[in-house]
């Protein structure tokens, strides 16, 4: 493939080739929907088909929303729900403590409120119960008089601990999306996509999408049941931004299904009805319309921050909380807490990337190995997986940090990258005997593992994606949607671009070339940004950054401002700062023009 603007090696060492496989789709997109052509070039490099290009653009849950009967076990659990629900039985939910189960939980609460029942909301605690179900939990609630539990984000790997459930007398109803292996635990039933025997076709939910798809087969349930006679069904679609914050966050494709979620849930949580939601979106001062990155990096984040260092249940009580005060104090703490996850993760990233200064003396001549891997005793197990996505970033490779105990248990993370299937290959490597537990989906994973067996993990592990990950860093040229100038780079442009969001996983936000540009000013900010101002050949300007590229040659170049005209190449970004509706290029990588091919 012909390179981009002749780049053949960047500043990162990467091609630059065209997202579009043929500019001659693109052109038919926009004469026959009539939008600018540069829309029609990103829906084309997206492989979105002329006849698709209507409801891809305006995607329908109507359309779109399947029967949940589809899903293996769906119907037995919707049914056990509901008529604990006629019968006024006692349910609890266990979740996860991240953003994908705090949403899964609050969606299950928010239905249960609707149809004036109570549901008891139960979030471990990371470092002393770990991920998923355990036994001294389930006989808490037991002993609360609870007989029938949902796990949510969860279960699908728990044998033993739903083997003593079953034992003890309780009925567990699981609700999950992490990769399953063919025996499943001793569940009532057991409603996951992932499960081998599932022929749903909705893998790629996260468990809020499944959970919001529970809900609908219970309210069916329901008014099968003639429930809804002397009262109102409550308003699923009003729990839609719950689902778009959840999906988000757990960075599963925005594609289908996941992308019709993600933009009803945009537009159900503009109008500020959940009390938690709002009062978050305040604290992290999300002004306007949200969007995809405000649900990522702003609202997620602070959500996760409970889980991560603080106490576990905070984001779910957030969510499902209708008192405004209440809101505004828990959203206050997840801010606090949400900074206090910023100092741990420096710390931790530090001392991960000391670890690695050999890998890294090593790389500058070599390709890194194809997992990266850095551990340490006393490292916060909290921070270990977005430790781990910063060392994916880096080096472009998996990476797993593990964070061991005075006793030589450690609790590990995973990052991958597009591609890699780590979920699979941890899974795999709990089988083969190497883990305590472990488990997770296509880019992201979970682990316990005992110090001793570390060596032989590793081995395995690397044996196992090398292939995968082989495959996938020789596509990582840097993939463009087209050029534009800096005139070009403007507040209209970025807001026709907005029309094909919203963006995410599997739906990658344009990226384009700015060629011929001057960096006539430039310095370093934050944590080793690099802030600059970009002058087109006729004088125009654009405001641009390049996140934590201060010591990266990428960085260097961008300082130096006598290396003379440079391509860059990023993503256009709202700025909105002090009032003014402007916008912002994220530099992603750059070359000295001379270095381009004629």
């Amino acid at each position: 493939m012909k390179p981009f603007l002749g780049v053949e090696r960047s500043l990162t060492g990467r091609a630059w080739v065209s997202r579009l496989a043929d500019d001659r789709l693109a052109l038919a997109i926009a004469q026959r929907e009539g939008l600018p052509e540069i829309i029609g070039r990103v829906l084309a490099g997206r492989d979105i088909a002329p006849d698709d290009v209507a409801a891809y653009l305006s995607p329908s849950l109507k359309t779109l929303l399947p029967d949940p009967s589809v899903l293996t076990d769906m119907d037995k659990a919707a049914s056990r729900i509901a008529s604990a629900i006629i019968a006024g039985e006692r349910v609890a939910v266990f979740g996860d403590y991240d953003v994908d189960g705090a949403t899964s939980s609050a969606v299950l609460q928010k239905f249960f409120q609707a149809v004036g029942q109570d549901l008891r909301i139960y979030i471990p605690d990371r470092i002393r119960e770990g991920y998923g179900p355990n036994a001294p939990a389930l006989m808490t609630l037991r002993d609360e008089g609870i007989k029938l539990i949902v796990t949510v984000d969860c279960g699908t790997m728990a044998h033993r601990v739903l083997g003593v459930a079953q034992d003890a007398g309780l009925e567990v109803v699981v609700i999950d999306h992490h990769q399953a292996e063919p025996s499943l635990p001793p569940a009532f039933a057991l409603v996951n996509p992932n499960r081998l025997d599932d022929t749903s076709g909705l893998g790629t939910l996260a468990a809020v999408g499944v959970a919001f798809l529970f809900i609908v087969a219970i309210n069916r349930a329901l008014r099968a049941s003639g429930f809804y006679t002397t009262r109102n069904e409550p308003d699923l679609m009003a729990m839609l931004d719950l689902v778009a914050l959840g999906t988000v966050c757990d960075v599963v494709p925005l594609v289908g299904l996941n992308r019709a979620f993600v933009t009803q849930g945009l537009r159900v949580m503009a109008k500020r009805g959940n009390v938690g939601l709002a009062a978050l979106g305040d604290v992290a001062r999300l002004d306007g319309k949200p969007g995809t990155y405000h649900l990522g990096f702003l609202l997620g984040p602070r959500v996760n921050a409970g889980g991560r260092v603080g106490r576990s249940d905070l984001g779910a009580r957030l969510l499902t909380t209708g008192d405004k005060s209440e809101a505004e104090a828990i959203a206050l703490e997840l801010d606090v807490l949400n900074k206090e996850r910023q100092a741990i993760e420096s710390e931790v990233l530090e001392l991960a990337s000391k670890s690695l200064d050999l890998l890294q003396e090593t790389t500058r001549k070599n390709a890194p190995p194809p997992v990266i891997f850095a551990w340490g005793q006393g490292w916060h197990p909290g921070v270990i997986g977005i430790v781990a996505a910063r060392l994916k970033e880096k080096y472009d490779r998996p990476a797993i940090v593990i964070a061991f105990d005075a006793k030589g248990e450690g609790k590990g993370s995973g990052r991958s990258l597009q591609g890699v299937d780590l979920g699979r290959a941890v899974t795999a490597a709990l089988e083969a005997g190497h883990l305590v537990n472990g488990g997770g989906h296509a880019m992201a994973a979970g682990l316990t593992i005992s110090e001793d067996k570390l060596e032989a993990f590793m081995e395995f592990l690397t044996a196992r994606v090398a292939d995968e990950v082989s495959l996938a860093t020789e596509s990582r040229a840097l993939r463009l949607d087209g050029a534009l100038a800096v005139r070009g780079a403007n507040r209209e442009m970025y807001e026709m671009l907005e029309q094909a969001g919203p963006y995410g996983s599997g739906n990658p936000e344009p990226r384009f070339a700015v060629p011929s540009v001057r960096v006539v000013y430039a310095d370093i900010v934050g944590k080793g940004h690099v802030r600059c101002t970009l002058a087109g050949e006729d004088g125009s300007k654009l405001k641009a950054i390049a996140f934590r590229a201060a010591e990266t040659p990428l960085g260097k170049a961008l300082l130096d401002r006598g290396t003379g005209p440079v391509h860059v190449a990023g993503r256009l970004k709202a700025d909105d700062w002090q009032g003014k509706r402007g916008v912002q290029l994220n530099i992603e990588d750059a070359v000295a023009t001379r270095d381009a091919v004629r």
